[in-house]
C-alpha cells in the first residue's frame, strides 16, 4: 500500500479532537477501528445492533466510545447517529457463504452503503472510509495478480459476497462523484484475535478442532490491527477518490493451516483436498447442517475460493 501523506491529527491540535462514526461498530475489524481511534484520542460514536461489546476488546477501551442502537438499514437512526460528526468509517458489512444469509447480506452490504453514503452528504461529512474487500475485484478460474487497477470481472468464481461488495464500492463511487471526499481500503482475507465462531475466525476453531483437509488455494492474508491502522490513517490522509488494497503476505492455504496447527500444538492437516473432494465435502456439510441446524464449515462458495490461487 502506498504510504499517505498525513495530515495534522485533529487530536493533537487545540482545538476539540475530531468526531469520527464507525458503523459496525461490533464486529471483528470495526472493534479494532475503535481501539485504535480511542488510542489516538478521537472522540468515537459506534453503532451496534444489538446489547454486550466484544469480548475480544478490553472493555475498558469499547467503554470509552460513545454506543448507540441502530442498523444501517434504519435511515432514521443512522441520521441521529451521524449528526455532529465529522468523519465516517463504514465496516459494517455481512460476510456470508450461506444462501439462506444471501438476502440479508446484499441487504446491508448495498442497501446500507446506499444509506451511509448519501446521509453522509446530506450530513456534510468531511470524509467517508469505506472498508470494502479484495473480494469486490473479483476473482477469475486462472487466478493471478490482483493489484488496484484490476477492473471487476463477472465469473463463476465470484461469490455472492464479492458481489455484494462490489456493488457496494459502486454506491461509494456514487458518492465520489457527488462531491464526497471518500477512500476505499480493499483488505485480503483478515486474521486476528477475534470470536472464533464468526467471520475469518473461524478457522482457528477448525483446526483446533483437528480438521484434517488443507486446500491448495493461495490467497493474501493481513492482520486485522493492520487494517484497522490503514483506515485511519487513509481518514486522517488528503488522499480521496481513490482504492488501497491492504494485504500483509500471499500465503498457501497449506502454509496457514499449518502454522496455526504448530501454534495451538495440534496434529497438521494431512489430506489434499482435491476439487472433486472438496465437492463432496461441501455437500456432505450441506446435508450435516439440514440436521444439526448448524452453520457447515464448508460452502460450495467457499470450496471455489479455497482452490482459486490468487495473488
Amino acid at each position: 500500500m502506498n504510504q499517505p501523506a498525513p495530515s495534522s491529527n485533529p487530536s493533537t491540535l487545540n482545538q476539540q479532537p475530531a468526531r469520527v462514526l464507525v458503523t459496525g461498530g461490533t464486529g471483528f475489524l470495526g472493534a479494532y477501528i475503535i481501539k485504535e481511534l480511542i488510542s489516538k484520542g478521537y472522540r468515537v460514536r459506534a453503532i451496534r445492533r444489538k446489547a454486550g461489546l466484544p469480548a475480544f476488546i478490553d472493555s475498558s477501551i469499547l467503554e470509552k466510545a460513545e454506543w448507540v442502537e441502530g442498523d444501517v438499514l434504519d435511515v432514521i437512526a443512522l441520521e441521529d447517529a451521524m449528526k455532529g460528526m465529522d468523519m465516517v468509517i463504514h465496516s459494517a458489512a455481512v460476510v456470508s457463504f450461506l444462501k439462506k444469509e444471501r438476502k440479508q447480506m446484499y441487504q446491508v452490504n448495498v442497501d446500507g452503503t446506499a444509506n451511509v453514503v448519501n446521509m453522509a452528504l446530506e450530513q456534510n461529512i468531511r470524509k467517508l472510509v469505506h472498508i470494502s474487500s479484495v473480494a469486490a475485484l473479483g476473482r477469475t478460474s486462472s487466478g493471478g495478480h490482483v493489484d488496484e487497477e484490476k477492473k471487476w470481472e463477472d465469473s463463476r468464481i465470484n461469490t455472492h459476497y464479492a458481489r455484494s461488495k462490489f456493488k457496494a464500492e459502486l454506491e461509494v463511487w456514487r458518492g465520489i462523484g457527488e462531491g464526497m471526499e471518500a477512500v476505499i481500503l480493499n483488505p485480503s482475507t483478515i486474521l486476528g484475535y477475534g470470536d472464533w465462531n464468526s467471520s475469518s475466525c473461524a478457522i482457528f476453531k477448525n483446526i483446533y478442532k483437528g480438521f484434517p483437509w488443507y486446500t491448495p488455494g493461495i490467497n493474501g492474508f493481513v492482520d486485522v490491527e493492520d487494517v484497522a491502522r490503514a483506515a485511519v490513517l487513509m481518514m486522517e490522509s488528503e488522499l480521496s477518490a481513490q482504492r488501497f488494497i491492504v494485504n500483509g503476505e500471499n500465503w498457501p492455504f497449506k502454509q496457514l493451516q499449518e502454522t496455526i496447527a504448530d501454534g495451538f500444538g495440534k496434529k497438521r492437516p494431512s489430506r489434499k483436498a482435491s476439487p472433486f473432494l472438496l465437492g463432496l465435502a461441501w455437500r456432505m456439510e450441506k446435508i450435516k447442517s439440514l440436521f444439526s441446524g448448524r452453520k457447515p464449515l464448508l460452502t460450495k462458495e467457499s470450496a471455489k475460493v479455497a482452490c482459486s490461487q490468487t495473488f
